[in-house]
């Protein structure tokens, strides 16, 4: 059997294309030429010597085996870039403070976690799971060194814009029979205040004349899932994260009104992080960008970061 050895770069290439959805957008994230992008798609199909990719409609799909490169280009692209951590820091130690929205709890934070410790297993991490202006509040305390969160107006000296998502109103996964009749208030599940997305979601039933009523407020994420995922009510978060007993619900879909993009911050401590945090802040941007859903506008190129 011919012995085959991959080009990371071109499978780097490969994945950024996947998940932005566009090898166009890809070329321009890596300051490339289409041409140039297109001649290293040609690239892994010769190297693989088989199909990667088919026609569907105006774009490309992915054939079976093309399915499968991906999730091996995923992990050889992981392991590569611990690998060149590790080597530049192998001695670093210390501690970190990182701070987390409860969205990207179960999405991120496991990654992050998992790969930071495999490339530096003398540094240990305090992780705090908490709301937008918790978070804020704590970086300007000094009290955490990151921390990514949504934008709640709050004015940071050091934060980054990395991304805007689309906010979404979220049911439960079960078919709905109906929405509210004429008149009827909607029902909303939502955070106890103070609370960024049950602000958004407040205010913009009120600019579109849509009565609502809270029918259930919890202090946890997992108290609104499971009350939304009961049928008492709405609520709004974005995609990232949603278990499998909820569902993001179609645009104008009961004649909900549309909601606004959420904007996520990369708070920090100091203007400029010591290697510790740094290293951690960008294998955190490199995770949220993955578990970013399609469509989010990316601010910054994250993957120079990580």
């Amino acid at each position: 059997m011919r012995r085959v050895t991959f080009d990371l770069d071109v499978l780097r290439t490969f994945v950024i294309g996947m998940e932005l959805g566009s090898f166009a957008r890809a070329a321009e994230r890596l300051g490339r030429s289409t041409s140039a992008v297109s001649a290293q798609l040609k690239k892994l199909e010769e190297q693989a010597d088989t199909p990667i990719f088919r026609k569907a409609g105006r774009g490309l799909s992915l054939t079976e085996a093309g399915e499968t490169m991906l999730g091996y280009a995923r992990r050889l692209i992981e392991l590569n870039d611990e690998a060149a951590l590790a080597i530049r820091d192998v001695e670093l130690e210390g501690w970190v403070r990182l701070g987390l929205q409860e969205d990207f709890g179960e999405a991120v934070l496991p990654e992050v976690l998992g790969r930071f410790a495999r490339a530096h297993p003398k540094v240990r991490i305090e992780a705090r799971i908490g709301r937008s202006h918790e978070l804020a509040e704590r970086v300007l305390s000094g009290n955490l060194d990151i921390a990514l969160a949504w934008h709640d107006g709050t004015t940071l000296p050091y934060s980054r814009h990395v991304a805007d998502v689309q906010a979404r109103w979220i049911g439960p996964a079960k078919p709905m029979e109906a929405g509210p009749h004429d008149g009827e208030a909607l029902q909303l599940v939502v955070f106890e205040a103070p609370c960024l997305l049950r602000t958004v979601a407040t205010e913009t039933l009120d600019r579109a004349g849509r009565p609502w009523r809270m029918a259930f407020s919890s202090p946890s994420l997992g108290g609104i899932w499971a009350a939304v995922a009961a049928g008492l009510g709405l609520t709004i978060r974005t995609d990232i994260g949603l278990p499998a007993n909820v569902r993001a619900l179609a645009p104008g879909m009961l004649g909900l009104p549309p909601l606004p993009k959420m904007a996520l911050h990369l708070h920090q401590k100091d203007a400029e992080l010591d290697p510790i945090a740094a290293r951690l802040a960008g294998i955190l941007l490199q995770s949220a960008f993955e578990a970013l859903p399609e469509g989010a506008e990316i601010k910054e190129n994250l993957l120079k970061v990580a």
